[in-house]
């Protein structure tokens, strides 16, 4: 019987000892985790995809970020084994490019890692680009990966400042894009003014952004949106330049010259004066402020606009009120010319203004050129 017990209080005793030294080789890794690390100053470590945590453990040590990669990985298994038994997900260590501040500790370290804790970057798209506009701009942005395989439909990007971690494949900042201009299209489509005249989300996104490109100005948008919508409602072409350019560059976007009464005149698909109603697709991809001006309009009963001379424009209602704006504007354009000519001189022969373009007007904001809507010899009056 004591030999028995003696065997026992020796069970004991080791169980208690090997507790004993468990819990005190714990408290002394969690203390060496938590210790401050080597780092003199903050640093920034990329960690490319597919890397192990051995592998990410040596990266670390060679930057100085950690002193020693093996208490990394005891560290990383700690937490690990913690997880499986607590029924937790086990720690995945995430690739990206990451800041780790002045004397990080191994704690910090593991975090900012196992978070996603990546740096990122901005990219600003602005509204009214095409598409292809679009993929130019990712194509140039060096901390993006990945090749666009074909350039997105016209109008299916939702233009805005895209936060992303060094090494995102460009295809996910498309697909990004798309996603977010669906759920925001779907969000408003239910609350759009009844009886307008177009039938799908196609169609609105086809008409807004002709409004992007007319107007960059916020406060003439839903104006601008309802001019097209009376014009449509009445059956009347809607007679808009941007459409003109896009007919001829395309995703190029721009003409890189004044628009021409050729330009005007010559059928495309895309030349709201030669066609009836919307063109096939959008011209450029709209952003959200043009999409609501679409679907909820101003109620009013202008069928004209023209340039004031301002950046902005002047809203008729009947054709003489236009043609009247159109003689202000003329006269502004008129005192703009004779100032860019003082300007500019002395001037030769070949400075002189092409007369066989169109005036056209100053651009404001993302708006295209547009070409004052005033009767010209042998031409009917534009809008």
């Amino acid at each position: 019987m004591n030999g028995f017990l003696r065997f026992v209080s020796g069970i004991l005793t080791f169980c208690f000892l090997s507790m004993s030294v468990i819990a005190v080789g714990a408290l002394l890794l969690r203390s060496t985790f938590a210790s401050p690390g080597p780092l003199a100053h903050s640093t920034v470590s990329v960690i490319p995809r597919g890397e192990g945590v051995y592998e990410i453990a040596g990266r670390l040590e060679r930057e100085g970020v950690i002193s020693d990669r093996r208490l990394f990985v005891a560290q990383y298994l700690v937490h690990t084994l913690h997880a499986r038994f607590a029924g937790g997900k086990p720690i995945q260590l995430q690739a990206g490019e990451f800041e780790f501040k002045k004397q990080a500790s191994l704690e910090d370290v593991l975090e900012i890692l196992s978070q996603g804790k990546a740096v990122l970057y901005r990219l600003s798209i602005p509204e009214g680009l095409t598409s292809q506009q679009i993929v130019a701009r990712l194509n140039a942005e060096e901390n993006l990966a990945g090749d666009i395989t074909e350039v997105p439909p016209e109008g299916t990007l939702l233009p805005d400042t895209y936060r992303f971690s060094r090494g995102t494949p460009r295809a996910d900042i498309i697909e990004r894009m798309r996603a977010d201009q669906r759920r925001f299209v779907a969000a408003l489509w239910d609350k759009r003014q009844p009886d307008l005249p177009f039938k799908s989300i196609e169609e609105a996104l086809i008409l807004a952004s002709i409004v992007e490109k007319e107007t960059g100005r916020a406060d003439e948008r839903e104006r601008i949106a309802g001019v097209f919508v009376n014009r449509l409602r009445r059956g009347m072409r809607l007679q808009s330049d941007p459409t003109i350019i896009y007919g001829i560059a395309g995703g190029q976007g721009t003409l890189g010259r004044p628009i021409t009464r050729a330009d005007i005149e010559a059928p495309t698909p895309y030349n709201t004066y030669t066609i009836n109603g919307l063109p096939p697709t959008p011209i450029a991809n709209p952003g959200r402020a043009a999409i609501e001006a679409v679907l909820n309009p101003a109620k009013t009963k202008d069928l004209y606009f023209v340039a004031d001379g301002t950046g902005g424009h002047s809203f008729s209602e009947t054709l003489r009120d236009h043609n009247a704006a159109v003689q202000v504007w003329r006269q502004a354009e008129r005192e703009m010319r004779a100032r860019q000519a003082a300007a500019a001189a002395p001037q030769t022969a070949t400075d002189a203004p092409n007369p066989t373009t169109a005036p056209a007007t100053p651009t404001s904001g993302a708006s295209a050129n547009r070409v004052p809507d005033v009767p010209l010899p042998q031409r009917k009056p534009k809008r």
